[in-house]
């Protein structure tokens, strides 16, 4: 079984919008009340995938939900016509794209009956996200229906999770064992802590981890009060690398200690604050970025363009790529719809170490998929929402009928 690393992108949905649901987002907040480009959108990730694919890599795709999410509205005893605006914007959200927050990985190689187990994220802190996890566990037991994988029900509800945005995974190469490292959060001052240790502990035990090569690493108060809602703003690893900003981890000194003791061959790459303060971090969202290792072997970290445009992290880019060190290469992606809304190029996607083979093959694209797939958005997806339309009822047929379009020509119908 060739084991690799696969990236999941969630496709940018026929509702995305500027709602301004998520507390803590600081861009979701920024933006909040603007006129959204589903379409562009939609457009901006296709190409981030076909960049993925030029670079060499495994590429998947996860589906946009129901929306508006008639069962839901129907639990709080409404209808997308009748609701009030809040709950009708909660009902209409696109945030499933994100798929850094379908669920948590842990590949083969690091479990114990030697499958890849995914635990879907009940994403409980926000209402948005919280009707979320239906939608993706069941896209999730169709593309890894196969032995060599187990797909978990969500962490109840008492304890929040919020997937792989907060778990990062390094090992000397994706198909060997890794030490898996699940970051929490306990107080953001003014926004709330997404993540809970127990939380992280019942998807450790689901997934059957060794307790020597697993750690749990609380992220640092001031990250999540300058609005880094979720690890992944603030720090990245790939393979033996662990690229964070100074100011990520509670307790930073104690994690490299252990990561240099379990992670053979380990390599930290760290952002001072003085270079670059962590507003500038975030804004930029430099650490939001996919890192990836290429099959030519030159570990890329790849950006969206909001970084080449914010002075000191592209000072900071320069200099670490002309002092040879561990990220060689940068790539530039045009991910701005989204950004707008809080997520950067990872937000987007769900790594997966896997056989590719062993995925429902209707999740996998490669280059003339993609065109199919982009053929469809600029047919059926909206050009333009405005949050005081969402109620809209031909908008509402719109959404609704774009998605059918996407489920028939990729053959998922059983998703409708």
């Amino acid at each position: 079984m060739a084991l690799v690393e696969i990236n999941f992108d969630g496709i940018v949905g026929p509702s995305h919008n500027y709602a301004g649901l998520s507390l803590g987002n600081l861009a979701s907040t920024r933006n909040a009340g603007e006129v959204s480009q589903p379409r562009a959108a939609a457009l901006q990730g296709i190409d981030k995938m076909r960049a993925n694919l030029k670079l060499g890599l495994s590429q998947g795709i996860f589906l946009p939900h129901p929306r508006p999410d008639r069962a839901w509205l129907s639990d709080l005893g409404t209808r997308i016509e009748d609701a009030d605006p809040v709950i009708a914007a909660n009902a209409m959200s696109a945030s499933a794209m994100w798929a850094a927050n379908a669920a948590t990985v842990s590949p083969a190689p690091d479990t114990a009956d030697g499958k890849c187990h995914l635990t879907v994220a009940n994403l409980r802190t926000m209402p948005h996200r919280s009707h979320e996890w239906p939608a993706t566990i069941a896209q999730l037991r169709l593309a890894f229906a196969g032995e060599s994988f187990a797909v978990h029900d969500p962490v109840p509800t008492g304890f929040g999770d919020e997937g792989a945005a907060n778990h990062m995974r390094l090992a000397p190469a994706h198909g060997k064992p890794a030490v898996e490292v699940f970051v929490y959060g306990v107080s953001g001052g003014a926004f709330p802590a997404r993540q809970h240790l127990e939380a992280s502990k019942a998807i450790a035990r689901l997934h059957r981890l060794d307790p020597g090569r697993l750690i749990f690493a609380e992220q640092s108060e001031a990250a999540i009060a300058a609005g880094a809602f979720h690890n992944d703003v603030v720090a990245v690893a790939n393979e033996r690398v662990l690229f964070a900003h100074e100011q990520a981890f509670a307790d930073k000194w104690g994690l490299l200690s252990k990561l240099e003791t379990k992670v053979p061959g380990f390599e930290y790459v760290e952002v001072a604050a003085a270079e670059v303060p962590l507003a500038d971090a975030i804004r930029s969202y430099l650490f939001n970025a996919q890192l990836v290792t290429p099959p030519d072997g030159q570990p890329t970290l790849i950006l969206p363009a909001e970084a080449r445009e914010t002075v000191s992290v592209w000072s900071w880019i320069e200099r670490h790529l002309a002092g040879n060190g561990p990220i060689r290469r940068v790539e530039i992606v045009d991910v701005r719809q989204s950004m707008a809304n809080g997520g950067g190029p990872a937000c987007l996607r769900l790594r997966v170490v896997a056989d590719p083979t062993a995925v429902d093959p209707r999740f996998m694209v490669n280059d003339a998929k993609l065109e199919m797939i982009a053929d469809v958005i600029r047919r059926e997806w909206p050009e333009q929402i405005h949050r005081d339309d969402l109620q809209q009822p031909q908008l509402i047929a719109d959404i609704e009928r774009a998605r059918i379009a996407l489920l028939e020509a990729l053959g998922l119908g059983e998703l409708a």
